[in-house]
């Protein structure tokens, strides 16, 4: 019987080339439209699919689940991330989910540099205003912004891309490296002469705040109204983890009113629409979720989400196997 995969959007062509070649006729359908699909197109478009590649705009819940099984074997989402999948589910009916973790460090660590760099010496504002012929000549008080060099990092969640972001920020700029975890790590403490604090404590101290946590109950609206008013009037926030762990609204709400200085996001809370004011804000820098978005990043996660398809269709447990 011949096997089929479905991809959810355009994906680079390694993808289909790697399928292909170790799968003989295997039957491979995309998404054409490359845009997100909803719940009962999804359905439409993989039913009778053995292999599903997804993203994690793709509600993979437990209906949806059900109604694939028993044909479907495998669903890699191409992303870190796997709050949008049923886990459990998808563990009952026996179908292996995978994910491509540890490619995106660099990349999401640069974005999360690029945002602090971007906020404090206020690179977009100055690009407007240059482009729209407001730059008139230098002068002393002329739009100044926040420094970098030895200011605090405060990092919340300390995985790989936190520990990326802490060891660029302390080796390209002396910053002082606070985090906050469920537990202290021996190796940031070690590494990077890190100071292990609790949430509250980090926001107060921090110039800067990065957000590297995953997406769970306890983390949404982990930065609600209350705390982001613990932080600096100076102070920036910037998210390259996901978005609904800021209250947006709340956010916005503070932006306005100055009681943080500027927000960097690469993520929102419910994407690609974003809080109603955000857009006309400032202080804050929008990027449309670029954070693994180099060619290699992507080209490496294609690789791993086709090679996972490849193993669990030719009987081998995938090696980043999550259910």
């Amino acid at each position: 019987m011949t096997q089929q995969v479905y991809i959810t959007r355009a994906v680079p062509d390694l993808v289909s080339s790697m399928l292909q070649q170790a799968l003989p006729g295997l039957r491979i359908e995309a998404n054409r439209h490359d845009r997100n699909l909803t719940a009962a197109e999804l359905l439409q478009h993989a039913t009778g699919a053995n292999g599903l590649i997804c993203t994690l705009a793709d509600p993979i819940d437990r209906s949806l689940l059900q109604a694939l099984a028993p044909k479907l074997k495998v669903v890699a989402t191409y992303a870190v991330g796997v709050n949008n999948i049923d886990l459990v589910a998808a563990r009952e009916l026996g179908i292996c989910v995978t994910n491509t973790p540890g490619v995106l460090t660099d990349a999401t660590a640069e974005i999360a540099v690029g945002l602090i760099l971007a906020c404090a010496r206020r690179m977009v504002e100055g690009d407007r205003l240059t482009r729209h012929d407001g730059f008139t000549g230098w002068a002393p008080l002329f739009h100044r912004g926040h420094g970098v060099f030895g200011k605090t990092l405060g990092i919340v969640g300390a995985g790989r891309i936190g520990k990326r972001v802490a060891q660029a920020m302390l080796h390209g700029f002396g910053c002082r490296v606070l985090y906050t975890s469920r537990a202290p790590h021996p190796d940031w403490d070690n590494e990077l002469a890190a100071t292990h604090l609790e949430l509250e404590d980090l926001l107060a101290q921090s110039d800067f705040v990065s957000l590297h946590c995953p997406l769970t109950p306890q983390t949404r609206h982990l930065l609600d109204a209350r705390r982001i008013a613990l932080m600096k009037p100076s102070a920036i926030l910037v998210n390259t983890a996901r978005g609904p762990v800021i209250d947006e609204a709340a956010l916005v709400k503070a932006l306005t009113q100055g009681v943080i200085a500027a927000a960097g996001l690469d993520v929102y809370e419910d994407e690609p629409r974003l809080a109603p004011g955000l857009t006309a804000l400032p202080n804050v820098v929008l990027l449309p979720h670029i954070g693994s978005a180099t060619l290699e990043t992507r080209n490496e996660m294609g690789r791993m989400c086709a090679q996972a398809v490849i193993d669990v269709l030719q009987g081998r447990r995938p090696r980043h196997a999550l259910t």
